[in-house]
């Protein structure tokens, strides 16, 4: 790193935490504490809504996803709109009439406690899990940055985090997320121009479209209907449904963002604004991963993204390594060639000759292809398990080749942005459920206000540390993008399911609600266990087997007078 990229570093990081202590010396109480005293416009709350959900695992995981696979994964947020507009006639009246600190505690009012505190855990679960996922990613960057080990970037990111965090509370994370996802937006920008400043002379914007063309990289929509194929229009449109469905409408790292709000419109609002910015977004920042593959058409992408690797090979199996990199040099050639002569087949306008030249790109790059599989193979054997996945170094390693001074140190504050954002928004809200849903319920029914405000940092710095200690071990688990959304498909259908038996089963009772929810998680670990279907498809499992259980149960066990939901609006 350079000077102008230590200085932009800095002076971010300066910001945030001056922005923490700043707002944490207006906290008194929970309200405080937990909803910003519910004043924050709608514009604050969208931006904060967007980037809890875009996490640095946004750019390093999705970009990475994207020059690997193109750009299917999009079809993930087909039904976001859809859904930002079902929660906003549904749920968020609900929870904002009910007056609620968290989700769950609608749940007591409809049902009973334990179906509260059983739904809460699983929500204590899920994001405590998924939570080390969201700051391991930008650790990678660092690691490959700084020559640091990913366990001492893990500790250094999530320290300061929890510092601000702990300190300022909601409002503190709410409005420093706002100003956050604005440079995030800026970083998209900065990263495509950079892109398109480094294409070769003579291959333009459209030949690299183009190029990317060839290997199918554009490709938005499948319409298979394969249930084991995770990025289909009807897995999105299905599973996303239910995954984004839940995410939103019942987990408290989300609700917590609306909950803030200053009134039930600018809640709506704010939902509404985030909903259709999120597909142009998410576009754009696939659009990074698709150019970064034109971009290593004509610059020799490494053989192993991640250094370490690199350097694994070398000292372990040194002769068979260099053999496969004279032959990965060889193929690379082979392929840049085939690559500027389709993009002069391109200019001259000959079907034929555009045919041919495609025909030769696709052989040469299949070949590529091949020696990559055989250096995974290498990997494998020489470490004796399986490596973590390369899409994830791919963005980092770009970044530090090639970022001229200065736009390395924006990209930086980006990633720093994305991440923080995230951790910040969701060990918040673990705390909110573990102190209005535990703790208050069950421990310290009455107590001061400054005993609530002192417990409820207690417990952020509590999940920041579980959050930070389990992401020295998340690098085992993939593409990132892919598994914290693998890892909440476990639970979001569940919790989803016992909401909208609250919502719409008017005979629906506690007993129902309870064991519905059990039998919900029994359903998604056994279609996980022994079915080979896409995980999206968990979420449907989850939220049909509780809705199907909790129905049957609540009509068996169900008596005269029965509370209905509608007095509990």
């Amino acid at each position: 790193m350079r000077a102008a990229d230590w200085i932009v570093v800095i002076l971010y990081f300066a910001y945030v935490i001056r922005e923490g202590f700043r707002h944490g010396r207006k906290n008194a109480d929970l309200n405080d504490y937990f909803r910003g005293k519910q004043s924050l416009r709608w514009w604050a709350v969208g931006l904060s809504v967007m980037a809890t959900q875009a996490s640095a695992i946004t750019y390093i995981g999705t970009t990475g996803q994207a020059y690997g696979s193109g750009m299917t994964f999009i079809q993930f947020y087909f039904s976001q709109p859809v859904v930002m507009v079902v929660l906003c006639m549904t749920f968020v009246p609900f929870f904002y009439r009910a007056n609620v600190f968290t989700a769950y505690e609608y749940l007591e009012r409809r049902f009973d406690a334990k179906t509260r505190s059983l739904t809460s855990f699983l929500f204590l679960m899920s994001r405590g899990l998924s939570v080390s996922i969201v700051l391991y990613a930008p650790a990678i960057v660092l690691g490959v940055i700084f020559g640091w080990s990913e366990i001492t970037t893990v500790l250094v990111m999530g320290l300061s985090t929890i510092l601000y965090t702990a300190i300022g509370g909601n409002k503190a994370v709410i409005m420093i997320d706002a100003k956050q996802m604005i440079l995030m937006f800026a970083g998209i920008f900065v990263a495509l121009g950079l892109l398109v400043r480094k294409f070769p002379s003579g291959v333009s914007l459209g030949d690299a479209i183009h190029i990317a063309g060839v290997t199918r990289k554009w490709t938005t929509v499948d319409l298979s209907l394969d249930l084991n194929k995770p990025y289909t229009l009807l897995s999105g449109m299905l599973g996303g449904f239910f995954l984004l469905l839940s995410y939103f409408g019942c987990d408290q790292s989300q609700v917590q963002r609306y909950l803030a709000g200053r009134s039930l419109r600018e809640s709506r609002m704010s939902l509404i604004f985030s909903a259709f910015l999120k597909i142009p977004m998410q576009f754009l920042i696939l659009s990074i991963g698709v150019l970064m593959f034109v971009f290593y058409q004509f610059e020799k992408p490494p053989l192993n993204f991640n250094q370490a690797y690199h350097d694994l090979l070398v000292s372990k199996a040194p002769a068979e390594y260099a053999g496969l990199e004279q032959e990965y040099d060889a193929a690379f050639k082979e392929r840049r060639d085939a690559a500027l002569a389709l993009e002069r087949a391109g200019a001259s306008g000959q079907p034929d000759l555009i045919k041919e030249a495609e025909r030769r790109y696709l052989a040469a790059h299949g070949a590529l292809e091949s020696l990559k599989g055989k250096n995974r193979d290498l990997l494998r054997r020489v470490m004796g398990n399986e490596p973590s996945a390369e899409v994830n170094y791919v963005f980092p390693s770009f970044l530090l080749r090639y970022a001229p001074a200065g736009v390395l140190g924006i990209m930086l504050a980006v990633i720093f942005a994305a991440a923080m954002s995230s951790f910040a928004s969701e060990i918040n809200s673990l705390a909110s459920a573990t102190i209005i849903d535990f703790y208050k319920r069950y421990f310290r029914q009455e107590a001061s206000d400054s005993h609530y405000l002192w417990t409820s940092r207690a417990a952020t710095l509590f999940w920041g540390i579980v959050a930070t200690t389990a992401a020295c071990f998340a690098g085992k688990l993939g593409s990132l993008i892919e598994a914290v959304n693998r890892v909440g498909s476990y639970f979001y259908g569940p919790i989803l399911g016992v909401f909208l038996l609250a919502f719409l089963v008017r005979r629906s009772n506690g007993a129902g609600a309870f064991w519905g929810l059990l039998a919900g998680e029994a359903a998604v670990f056994f279609v996980a266990y022994n079915t080979s279907i896409s995980w999206l498809y968990y979420n449907v499992v989850g939220a049909a087997a509780v809705l199907l259980a909790g129905t049957l149960i609540s009509f068996s066990t169900s008596f005269p007078g029965q509370v209905s939901p509608e007095r509990h609006g």
